[in-house]
C-alpha cells in the first residue's frame, strides 16, 4: 500500500535565465505526479504512509481545491476510503450538473472520493462542524485539515531541498496554508533568505509559521496577491502565458504565476544584489486552470493558453 510513497522524488532545478545579473531557476514539483503533483505529494505522503486500511480519509477544500483532488488520487492508488467536505452546499443541491461543470470535482468523485456538501458557515466551524461529528461516530476516520498542513505534511515538504540547492541565496515559494513555506524555512541554510508570496490578504501568515518553527531567515512579500485568493488582472494572466511562451513551462494563476510575478518585479526594482542565485518552487496546483479558463472566457476575452 505505500508504494507510491515509499520513494522521495528528487526534482530537477531548471534554469530559467540571467535577468538584470540574477540568476532565476524553478524546481519542478510540479512534475512529480500529473495528479498528485508539487507540495501535494510532499504534504500527503507521511500523512498517509502508514494509514490503517480500515480507515476511512477525511480532509477538507473548496470546488476546485487541488488538496482535494489529490487526496482523492492518492486514495485511489492506495485502496482507501475518502472523503471530501466541499465549500458551497449550492453545489450538492445538482450533483450531476456540478460534476459535469466541475473537473476537479468529477475527478475526484471518478477517484472515489464520496463528496459533502456544508455551507459557507458550517464550513468555517472545521471541526465543530455538525457534519464532521457524525462522520466521527460513522467512522474510523483520519482527518487532514484543509490544504494538507499540520506537523507530517510540513515532515514532507521538508525533503524538498536537496544537497544541491544549498548553492542558492533566496528559496522563493508561494503561501497557501503555509505548511509548504515552513518545511523549506526548516530545511534551508543559515545563509539562505526564504521568501514568501501569500496568496491571500491577511497579516496571519506570520503566526501561523510561528506555530511550527522560531527561523526568522524570511520575508513575506505580501503585495503580490493581486488582490486575494484566485485574484488576477490581465497583467497576470499575460504574464503567465509569455512566461509559458519563452520557457515552456505552465505557471497556475493561484499560487505560482503570483510568485514568478513579484520575483520579476522585485529584480526589476533592483531588489536583489548581482550574481545573487534564487531557486523558486513550482508547487504544481495546474489541474484547476481549465475551470480557472472557464471563469476567464465568460467575464472577459482572454485565457491561459
Amino acid at each position: 500500500m505505500t508504494n507510491f510513497f515509499k520513494n522521495t522524488p528528487i526534482s530537477d532545478n531548471l534554469f530559467i535565465e540571467k535577468y538584470k545579473g540574477v540568476e532565476i531557476y524553478l524546481k519542478r514539483e510540479d512534475q512529480i505526479h500529473p495528479e498528485v503533483s508539487g507540495n501535494k505529494f510532499r504534504k500527503l505522503k507521511y500523512n498517509l504512509i502508514d494509514v490503517r486500511k480500515n480507515q476511512t480519509v477525511l480532509t477538507f477544500g473548496g470546488a476546485f481545491s487541488n488538496h482535494i483532488l489529490a487526496t482523492a488520487k492518492a486514495c485511489e492508488m492506495l485502496n482507501l476510503n475518502c472523503i471530501g467536505v466541499i465549500r458551497g452546499d449550492e453545489l450538492g443541491v445538482d450533483l450531476e450538473k456540478t460534476l459535469c461543470q466541475n473537473e476537479t470535482l468529477r475527478t475526484a468523485n471518478e477517484a472515489g472520493m464520496k463528496l459533502y456538501f456544508v455551507s459557507r458557515q458550517d464550513y468555517r466551524l472545521k471541526d465543530e462542524m455538525p457534519l464532521l461529528q457524525k462522520l466521527l461516530e460513522d467512522f474510523d476516520l483520519l482527518v487532514i485539515p484543509e490544504g494538507g498542513t499540520n506537523e507530517k505534511a510540513i515532515l514532507g515538504c521538508q525533503e524538498i531541498l536537496t544537497e544541491e540547492d544549498k548553492q542558492f541565496d533566496y528559496i522563493a515559494c508561494a503561501l497557501g496554508t503555509s505548511g509548504t513555506f515552513v518545511g523549506l524555512l526548516k530545511s534551508s541554510e543559515p545563509h539562505q533568505h526564504l521568501l514568501g508570496f501569500p496568496a491571500l490578504k491577511g497579516d496571519f501568515f506570520k503566526n501561523e509559521i510561528q506555530k511550527y518553527t522560531q527561523r526568522q531567515n524570511y520575508t513575506l512579500e505580501a503585495q503580490y496577491h493581486f488582490g486575494g485568493y484566485a485574484k488576477y488582472n490581465k497583467d497576470l494572466i499575460d504574464f503567465i502565458n509569455c512566461f509559458k511562451q519563452k520557457y515552456q513551462v505552465q505557471l497556475d494563476p493561484i499560487y505560482t504565476g503570483k510568485m514568478i510575478y513579484g520575483l520579476y518585479e522585485m529584480i526589476e526594482k533592483n531588489q536583489f544584489q548581482k550574481n545573487t542565485r534564487i531557486l523558486a518552487i513550482h508547487t504544481g496546483g495546474l489541474q484547476g486552470i481549465d475551470g480557472f479558463n472557464a471563469k476567464l472566457r465568460s467575464k472577459n476575452n482572454y485565457e491561459i493558453i
